[in-house]
């Protein structure tokens, strides 16, 4: 266990050097803002060569109304880590152990090895307040399989979280490729990423990648209550895989057809939702869930017609789907992906299509992502993608339309989920047009807030949408 300098002084403080840092951060949800972070906890890990200290610190961001819990792992250097000037927090003179160069800890390789091993079970947390004593509020929750990682780097790219990919060599030498996602937003409650994945993995599900951990925590919110919650979460690695998004999107491009391709992402969407069913609590569609979804669905109109002011054109004949979805028949709730679309679907060679990222919409509130939800919210999104394909094949080569390979695509999809669920959901009345355009709204605010130019995109899927159920009714 390491020995802490207790009294010591730091130059500047920890705080206050990721305060100048978090702000550029893509996880970093107040942009624009300047940060004001308060420390509400703090736990370390034991480099097994005394070399480098890890401490991660848990801060709340009062420029968020309500506060942010942001979690920031950090490695203390007595010298800079080659090829990690990117990742550099800054530096910190130490009254006793002279400069500190303080690094972002998921690109330090002995932070990455050191976290993997506490969510496999194989190492404790140690306390940042006592020398060598195990922090109790911090575990793992792996069964050790005497995987062992010996190199690492960070996935670029993602918004919310932080993920290390790495390989784990175990007792016979041979090495596994592993992913340790590092949850960035905290919050109380169990994130629905850890456990749907979990409880697919645990079922013998070939569908989403084998669980390997997780590490927990409790800490104290910020009125001084206490909160409990997944930290990181430590998961096979797939490599090699393409994403569907690509491959759709090739395809369109294209003009090629993708109908078995989405047939297939169809069954296995049925699959998982089938093996969610049994694994995970159900609750019946009372009318006061029905009521609080189309209430749901209704601000997200609201909040759309406020960011694009076309749209109150079509704001009657939305709010009137909205009114048929809720005297409709509606199943049970159930657990789903929430969140569903292309991007979060791997093509694996000799296993198929493989489900990933099961947090559900990173902008809701975890306790919204825990809730049970309809599986038409997956079904629509994934149509949703689809036809973003061909929206964005059709953006960029103007003149051109895709519409043809979208209507073959989605109905692949349909008839494949059909199959494989026993029901199809094109025969739910209005509740399928309900969830697509209640996505397509949610798609019409980020656009508008991110890239304007593509608002059009959701825009014209919405006016087909509502077209088509008045030709319908006409019928």
């Amino acid at each position: 266990m390491a020995i802490l300098h207790h009294g010591a002084t730091l130059t500047p403080a920890k705080v206050d050097l990721v305060e100048g840092w978090i702000g550029a951060q893509r996880w970093y949800a107040a942009k624009g803002r300047v940060p004001r972070l308060t420390r509400l906890f703090s736990w370390r890990l034991e480099d097994p060569e005394g070399q480098v200290g890890i401490e991660t610190l848990i801060l709340s961001d009062d420029a968020s109304t309500p506060p942010v819990t942001y979690q920031v792992p950090l490695t203390y250097r007595s010298a800079p880590l080659p090829g990690a000037a990117h990742a550099l927090v800054g530096t910190i003179e130490h009254s006793v152990l002279g400069t500190r160069y303080v690094y972002d800890a998921p690109h330090d390789p002995v932070y990455a090895a050191q976290l993997f091993a506490l969510a496999t079970g194989q190492a404790a947390a140690a306390s940042a307040r006592v020398s060598d004593a195990v922090e109790d509020a911090v575990r793992g929750t792996g069964t050790d399989r005497g995987l062992l990682v010996h190199s690492s780097t960070v996935l670029s790219g993602e918004q919310s979280n932080t993920s290390i990919i790495a390989m784990a060599r175990d007792a016979e030498g041979l090495d596994h490729p592993v992913i340790t996602k590092v949850f960035r937003a905290l919050a109380a409650g169990e994130n629905p990423d850890v456990v749907l994945q979990g409880a697919l993995a645990r079922a013998g599900s070939t569908r989403v990648p084998a669980s390997l951990g997780a590490v927990t925590g409790s800490w104290p919110s910020p009125d001084g209550t206490s909160c409990t919650g997944d930290l990181a979460f430590a998961q096979e690695f797939l490599p090699g895989a393409q994403d569907a998004w690509r491959e759709a999107l090739v395809a369109a491009s294209q003009g090629r057809d993708f109908t078995r391709p989405a047939r297939e992402l169809g069954a296995a969407t049925a699959e998982v939702h089938a093996l969610l069913a049994t694994q995970l609590a159900r609750e019946a569609a009372d009318e006061s869930r029905i009521q609080h979804s189309v209430l749901e669905m209704r601000g997200r109109l609201r909040d759309a017609l406020a960011a694009v002011p076309q749209l109150h054109a079509y704001a009657p004949a939305i709010d009137a789907t909205f009114r048929a979805a809720a005297e409709a028949s509606w199943p049970d709730f159930q657990r789903i992906h929430g969140d569903f679309h292309l991007g979060q679907v791997l093509d694996v060679p000799d296993r198929g299509w493989v489900l990933l990222d099961f947090e559900g919409e990173p902008l809701r509130p975890l306790a919204e992502r825990n809730r049970s939800d309809q599986p038409l919210r997956d079904v629509a999104g994934m149509l949703r993608s689809f036809d973003y394909a061909g929206g964005s094949v059709e953006q960029q080569n103007r003149g051109v339309s895709a519409r043809a390979w979208v209507a073959a695509t989605q109905d692949a999809f349909l008839d494949g989920y059909t199959r494989a669920a026993g029901s199809d959901p094109r025969h739910t009345g209005p509740l399928l047009t309900a969830f697509i355009i209640d996505k397509a709204l949610y798609e019409v605010v980020y656009e508008a807030r991110n890239r304007p130019a593509w608002v059009p995109i959701p825009l014209a899927a919405i006016d087909r949408l509502l077209a088509r159920a008045a030709d319908s009714k006409e019928d």
